[in-house]
């Protein structure tokens, strides 16, 4: 009952530091094969009708620098196999990293079990959709370099560059930071599925701050690269990629240095800029700020969970009732607004192959032309909206925590009309150009909502003015999204994202990523975060 224990014998305990230049090899698939057999088999033998088993190990690495100096280094290793089942109706999760066949058994035994006294106070047997066996297969992130092979002294060396790059150009205050995660997930079950993936993401980020000494007040700007999905090539700008001449932004690439010079200047020119003032304007929203109002507005109301009351945490529950989708009409947005959930976007943090429950992931739309028309849904979900297979959205962050629905990557598609953000801001005749995410808040149920941002340029009479300050905009979803008028084209497309969609209890957390182009919504109403009521 000991196989494999002779390559199992280096594995660190869960969440334990490993050297930071040395990533140890992982688990041949055979052995997990193995592994994962022994799960499935007990499982049965226990009077399991289903079981699916997880075995999967994280790396995670943090390389944090400010100004002159290396703050951080950290390379994490976490390992272990999470077992579910289905017995008696009812579903039952248990977890170890006791990595032998005695240990995978026991921790079978004890799903198995906890999933029947589940089922005494059971209301309604559990429904999966069904899914075809896979057999044995793979998928890898597609990567041009990966993270963990670049020697921390060159990650080091660029951040410190970035560092540079903001004091030499007026910065008091900079730091910068690297993170690299990848996850070796293995997932089996009793439906025939052999599923291996190397998934990678990268986050490069950093805060530049700028004090006035004379008012002793401070201003900042936040890197305006994004989380991805992707290897250390995204750091590796190409100028081919360039989205706008005499730009840092870039349609799959990232400038670190480029940023940073910028931001120190841009942080500085927020101590002059004018304070804005309240009333209506047309926003022209940057794919780096529109990325959130999208997650929080359209992300998290359409996940089925939140839709039917089972969720509230950290997001609440949804407006996006099941009564809206039944009329097959409800107006979430003007007929522009064409939103989908996509788990194979390339460069998306939420780009995998098969989700957490063995499906093969896909593309589905959840508004289209403005009308709301599907949700997010997983195995145990589909059927309560008439779907005859799971869309492939579910997710745990760890082995040792249970699976379950998880935002996809929602996007908002491009327009079809040929147009640049400089072609759609000389139509504005009074309005505001939002470059960068802020400060958010929204209510319980996705409604209601005020975001800020990093950079605001007043636009009068179809050409930009100068900085402004001090503001944040105010709306309703169903209100924000019918006064969208108008969308970049394709060209202009971006994605932004987060490493921490926080859900559930207890905790976990999603990286997931939001596309759009630069889109215009006409009279919204903007508020000066400066004055007092």
């Amino acid at each position: 009952m000991g196989f494999g224990a002779a390559m199992l014998s280096h594995i660190p305990v869960i969440g334990s530091p490993i050297p930071h230049d040395v990533i140890l090899p992982g688990l041949d698939v055979a052995v997990k094969k193995q592994m994962a057999d022994v799960a499935l088999n007990t499982a049965r033998s226990k009077g399991a009708t289903y079981a699916d088993v997880r075995i999967a190990r994280y790396l995670n690495q943090n390389v944090a620098t400010r100004e002159d100096k290396v703050q951080n280094v950290s390379n994490t290793e976490s390992f272990g196999v999470g077992i579910r089942v289905i017995a008696n109706g009812s579903w039952g999760f248990a977890a170890t990293d006791v990595l032998t066949a005695d240990g995978i058994a026991a921790a079978t035994s004890l799903a198995v079990s906890i999933a029947k006294g589940n089922a005494k106070i059971l209301k309604k047997p559990i429904e999966l959709a069904p899914q075809k066996g896979y057999g044995e297969i793979s998928w890898k992130t597609p990567i041009e370099v990966n993270a963990f092979d670049v020697p921390i002294k060159d990650k080091i060396d660029l951040l410190l560059a970035v560092n540079n790059a903001a004091m030499k150009n007026g910065a008091s205050f900079v730091n910068s930071a690297v993170f690299t995660i990848n996850e070796q997930k293995y997932f089996a079950s009793t439906d025939g599925s052999y599923i291996d993936q190397d998934l990678h993401r990268l986050w490069p980020v950093f805060n530049v701050t700028k004090i006035d000494q004379k008012s002793g007040t401070f201003q900042t700007r936040n890197s305006l690269g994004s989380p991805v999905g992707m290897g250390y090539e995204y750091l590796t700008p190409k100028e081919s990629e360039k989205i706008h001449s005499q730009t840092t932004l870039y349609r799959n690439r990232y400038d670190m240095i480029e940023d940073a010079k910028l931001a120190a200047i841009q942080a500085n020119e927020k101590h002059t800029a004018k304070s804005v003032d309240p009333g209506k304007y047309d926003l022209v929203l940057d794919p780096t700020n529109l990325y959130l109002t999208i997650h929080e507005s359209a992300g998290h109301p359409s996940e089925l969970d939140r839709v039917l009351g089972y969720e509230a945490n950290f997001a609440g529950t949804s407006f996006l009732t099941l009564d809206k989708w039944k009329s097959g009409k409800f107006n979430y947005g003007s007929n522009l607004v064409n939103i989908t959930a996509d788990k194979t976007q390339p460069g998306s943090l939420g780009a995998v192959g098969y989700d957490d429950e063995g499906v093969k992931c896909g593309k589905w739309d959840i508004i289209k032309d403005g009308v709301l028309v599907n949700y997010q849904a997983i195995r145990d979900q589909a059927h309560i909206i008439g779907l005859k297979e799971s869309q492939g959205c579910c997710y745990a962050d760890s082995w040792n925590n249970v699976q379950f629905q998880r935002m996809a990557n929602i996007s908002l598609q491009p327009g079809k009309v040929p147009m640049a953000p400089a072609d759609m801001i000389k139509n504005v005749e009074k309005g505001i150009y939002i470059v960068g995410d802020g400060s958010y808040s929204i209510d319980q149920q996705r409604y209601n909502f005020q975001f800020s941002g990093q950079l605001f340029y007043e636009i009068r009479n179809g050409k930009i003015t100068g900085m402004i300050k001090d503001m944040a905009y105010q709306s309703n979803t169903q209100e924000f999204w019918n006064s969208c008028v108008a969308i970049c084209d394709e060209k202009d497309y971006r994605m932004g994202g987060t490493f921490f969609d926080g859900k559930g209890q207890p905790t976990q957390i999603n990286s997931v990523s939001h596309g759009s182009s630069t889109s215009r919504f006409n009279g919204v109403n903007v508020i000066n975060t400066s004055r007092k009521i």
